[in-house]
């Protein structure tokens, strides 16, 4: 079982990254993690935090231990190149070639382990066996159903509760006269407005 792990468009030349990695290459996980952290280039700290995330990959995804693990190959790509121009004498400009690199890196076992196989959990019912008629407990009785008659006088019930709501006490009696004659009152003062307004200038 193998575990990778992958830096994309590291900001720093192959060439630099080379001289960490050949260091550990074929060495324990355990034992390359030791050299790492006492070496003194910049690219040290990109690869430890990769060799921590194929660690981490092997542990998680593929249920493997750490003490078993060797680094079988560790690679660097060259990547991109960043294009920067210097100033130089006489007004001319000298190219600068900024390098970037992919590092890659597998995880191997040093014992082979065997594969775990899961089993299939199937939930079954369990039955109750009982042994007396005690045991047994009466069942509670089902509410009856209503019957349809019944269930046709509610809704009359319901439908002229409300027609009363709906209903308004001031249309009934002397209110609805009283209603009318406001609205001839509102209509005549409205007339007598309309007539200023609609005269015309002589």
């Amino acid at each position: 079982m193998q575990a990778k792990a992958k830096l994309s468009h590291l900001r720093i030349s192959p060439k630099k990254v080379r001289l960490v990695i050949d260091v550990v290459r074929g060495m324990k996980v355990e034992e390359a993690l030791i050299q790492l952290a006492f070496l003194t280039k910049a690219a040290r700290k990109p690869v430890i935090k990769l060799l921590n995330s194929a660690i981490a990959n092997a542990e998680n995804n593929l249920e493997l231990k750490k003490d078993n693990l060797f680094i079988k190959e560790i690679r660097v790509d060259q990547a991109g190149m960043l294009k920067r121009w210097k100033p130089r004498a006489h007004g001319r400009a000298a190219p600068i070639r900024k390098k970037m690199s992919h590092v890659i890196i597998v995880l191997d076992e040093i014992e082979t382990t065997k594969a775990k196989k899961t089993k299939k959990i199937v939930k079954t019912e369990k039955t109750v066996k009982v042994k007396s008629l005690d045991e047994i407990k009466e069942v509670p009785a089902a509410k009856k159903v209503e019957s349809k008659k019944d269930l046709t006088k509610t809704s009359k019930e319901s439908e002229k509760e409300k027609d009363k709501e709906k209903n308004d006490p001031r249309m009934e009696g002397k209110h609805r006269h009283q209603q009318h004659g406001d609205k001839r009152t509102m209509k005549q003062g409205k007339g007598f407005i309309n007539k200023i307004f609609n005269r015309t200038a002589g």
